[in-house]
């Protein structure tokens, strides 16, 4: 989902206009890069890897049939064993590079992914890029993140411990159904936009701005990864 030039600019009028009644920052970040989920790929490369051969000798398939070439009758137990095992290892191998290449390389494996898997590493990623870009540093410690993976389709919404002490978690579910229902609508500006104002709404009713000076300590545009 793309973003307008209009909708950037309605986001950043929307962070000024909110900072403006609060000594609270706001910071709107939305993550477009696709996630290979590679643990997933894995995972699903080596189950099938390991179950698909064994249903299929349970089944009655020789193996020794994929690979005419080699004297699979050498009247030897052993070596006949042998034979098979390699045969076997091979069709192994071969599932797994299929799979895997199969899942990590396309959406597969993200869609293969449990929901829960996907919400704890894009709020990883929203604390790494709460920390890294200074959020949690501000002079009140009043800042506001609110992060959205777009292919993931996953918003979240991180706040200072000094505003998690006195904004109810409930709130933060409101700002996040109304960033969600724009970016449903195919309306992303207008999902900042209510998001932002709700945020702002809170802070500015328990963090109203210094009386000497409210500075803006970090961007008010919409940073786009």
């Amino acid at each position: 989902m793309s973003f307008t030039d209009a909708d950037r600019t309605a986001i950043a009028g929307a962070i000024a206009a909110a900072e403006l009644h609060t000594s609270g920052e706001i910071v709107c970040i939305v993550n477009e890069g696709r996630h290979r989920y590679t643990a997933t790929g894995l995972t699903v490369a080596t189950l099938l890897a390991f179950a698909l051969p064994l249903a299929a000798v349970m089944l009655g398939f020789d193996f020794a049939q994929l690979m005419p070439w080699r004297d699979w009758s050498a009247g030897d137990l052993a070596t006949d064993l042998a034979r098979a095992i390699e045969a076997y290892a091979v069709v192994q191998v071969l599932i797994f590079v299929i799979v895997a290449a199969l899942t990590v390389w396309t959406g597969l494996g993200a869609a293969l992914t449990p929901r829960a898997i996907k919400r704890d590493r894009v709020h990883a990623e929203a604390m790494s890029q709460f920390r890294s870009r200074g959020i949690g540093r501000t002079r009140a410690r009043t800042g506001v993140l609110i992060y959205v993976a777009m292919p993931d389709h996953i918003a979240e919404v991180v706040a200072d411990e000094g505003i998690y002490a006195k904004v109810a978690p409930e709130h933060w579910g409101a700002t996040i159904a109304a960033l969600i229902s724009g970016l449903k609508a195919g309306e992303p500006g207008r999902g900042f936009v209510a998001a932002v104002e709700l945020a702002g709404s809170v802070l500015a009713e328990h963090f109203p701005p210094e009386l000497s000076d409210n500075p803006n300590e970090l961007p008010d545009r919409l940073i786009e990864l």
